[in-house]
């Protein structure tokens, strides 16, 4: 049977155990830590591995006979030759508390059947992608906004991403930063991408919750664009159980309709979190 390692960080002991049937074993290439609450990693990516950005799949740690899994979203885009996820770090997590101490050549169980809302084929064609997002659930964002398909079904893609604290917001200013740059799908953004951040606890020149500044029209007025559409704009939403509720009940009284992988329409939601 094949095993995964899994160095224990204790005590430096290498620790064996199966890998589950239907489950990756992957190598971790890279580790970044933004602040005590949040870290982004790369691994290796499987050859027969496909998904489409902005689904989700679930990870663990071949630490346990029966290890721990949860939703992460792909934050990398699906043309990416490695994957990429963004992860907030629990103390007392079952997956959270351990994953946050991965290092570089460590091992990643992935299982290999991707899924979520959060993708292009859930949405009507429309003119304006909005993608709503607080902490980590900016991650499917960071796959969308670095596809291509994303530029060639909406004319503009507006991310907006709200954080306790200014440093909680460096993993996006570092992700739209990178995509303006890139070789591949930089020039699809030149005037298409727009980004807004706020904060809810630091005190910063965009402070408050996104539902406020949604609510109040001040996001449409920074953004110089008109309040939410359903004949032009399509909304995505994903972070907090709370913000899904609330920014739902607004794009619903703008009028927009919820879809799915069944039925597209003019929003969707995503309820995929870690632990």
């Amino acid at each position: 049977m094949n095993t995964a390692v899994l160095r224990d960080t204790e005590n430096s002991d290498r620790l064996e155990f199966p890998i589950p049937a239907g489950v990756y074993a992957e190598r971790v290439v890279s580790v970044k830590h933004y602040t005590d609450r949040l870290f982004a990693f790369r691994i290796t990516r499987p050859r027969s591995f496909r998904f489409r950005s902005g689904e989700f799949v679930m990870i663990g740690l071949p630490n346990a006979e029966k290890p721990v899994f949860r939703a992460y979203s792909m934050a990398s885009p699906a043309w990416d030759e490695e994957l990429e996820f963004f992860s907030i770090k629990v103390a007392d997590g079952p997956l959270t508390q351990h994953l946050q101490k991965i290092k570089a050549g460590d091992t990643i169980l992935m299982r290999q059947k991707p899924t979520g809302t959060l993708v292009l084929d859930a949405l009507t064609p429309g003119r304006r992608l909005y993608m709503i997002s607080t902490g980590t659930g900016i991650a499917p964002f960071a796959s969308l906004v670095r596809d291509p398909e994303t530029y060639e079904k909406f004319d503009q893609i507006v991310l907006t991403h709200t954080c306790r604290d200014l440093a909680e917001l460096t993993y996006g200013e570092e992700l739209i930063a990178a995509t303006r740059e890139d070789p591949l799908i930089g020039e699809l953004t030149e005037g298409r991408l727009q980004h807004f951040t706020s904060t809810t606890r630091e005190a910063s020149g965009s402070q408050g919750r996104i539902t406020s500044w949604i609510e109040s029209g001040a996001l449409f007025k920074t953004l110089g664009t008109p309040p939410f559409d359903p004949t032009t704009d399509r909304v995505m939403i994903c972070g907090s159980i709370a913000m899904i509720k609330d920014v739902k009940a607004l794009v619903e009284k703008a009028g927009l309709k919820e879809g799915s992988n069944a039925v597209p329409a003019d929003f969707v939601v995503e309820r995929a979190f870690v632990g």
